[in-house]
């Protein structure tokens, strides 16, 4: 049988689907970082389950035991507290070592924190970057908004409510006019999406909020301090026209025109 990974919802116990609910039923042993998280949700769906606990304190011994129970063809099926295992939560280490035992893995997909956060913003892009869980470091953190000026596509992070606060001012102090939205306890009952620039929500949040926190950052506002797109994208194609390989034509107008490089170089193909 091959190991399943299973969606879980992020907050409202409705938001599991059919597939995953049928897994669960069926498996031999259910993973899960919290027996007792998982319970609830199993009693909720009427489900009886056979736990064990596997979270990032024991899943180095814990994938060392599953991996020969997977390969005799036992059916295991893991969950992490919320969302799909192996994203920003344990799992990735067992998904690799099933793999490299030939064992099949299935992914059963289900509520995304990231894209429920990205859609609810309204700073919703062709594409975007997902940052995962915050440094705790002001140089780090610093150095990523300096890093993400230069980013035109909007950006997902997961914080915790007691460094939200000082992330907001953070990046305030870095990129004030950054257009930003806090979506805090999605899916649940008391849930809120707070949309502003970074300043005013730093000062919005000026204490710790409580629940889950989901923080999305708009696209970089285009720094045009050399003439506009059309004229910077004019100029690529003349130094590509003149024999420049079109990377190095793209470097050269992006450093004296300070658009990012990824943009000129999309939108001058």
């Amino acid at each position: 049988m091959p190991l399943a990974i299973c969606a879980t919802p992020i907050g409202n116990l409705e938001d599991v689907t059919l597939r995953v609910l049928a897994e669960l039923a069926a498996a031999d042993v259910v993973l899960c970082e919290d027996t007792r998280h998982t319970r609830v949700l199993l009693n909720r769906h009427g489900i009886v389950a056979r736990l064990l606990s596997y979270h990032e304190h024991n899943e180095a011994h814990r994938t060392a035991a599953l991996v020969p129970r997977l390969e005799a063809g036992e059916r295991i099926a893991l969950v992490s507290d919320a969302g799909l295992p192996g994203v920003s939560d344990p799992g990735a280490r067992l998904v690799r070592a099933a793999l490299d035992a030939g064992v099949d893995v299935t992914v059963l997909p289900g509520a995304s924190a990231v894209e429920t956060a990205l859609v609810a913003s309204g700073l919703v892009a062709e594409q975007y970057r997902f940052l995962g869980f915050l440094s705790r470091g002001e140089k780090k953190l610093t150095g990523l908004w300096e890093e993400l000026r230069a980013w035109p596509w909007p950006a997902v992070a997961f914080e915790s409510p007691q460094r939200l606060p000082g992330t907001l001012r953070s990046l305030a102090a870095v990129d004030p006019e950054r257009q930003v939205a806090v979506c805090r306890e999605l899916t649940k009952r008391f849930e809120e999406v707070a949309r502003g620039t970074a300043a005013e929500l730093a000062r919005r949040f000026d204490a710790p909020p409580k629940g889950e926190i989901t923080l999305v950052l708009g696209p970089a506002a285009v720094r045009d301090d050399g003439g506009s797109a059309t004229s910077a994208l004019a100029a690529v194609a003349e130094l590509v026209a003149a024999g420049v390989p079109r990377r190095s034509a793209v470097e050269i107008v992006s450093r004296l025109t300070d658009l990012p490089r990824n943009r000129l170089y999309e939108e001058s193909l």
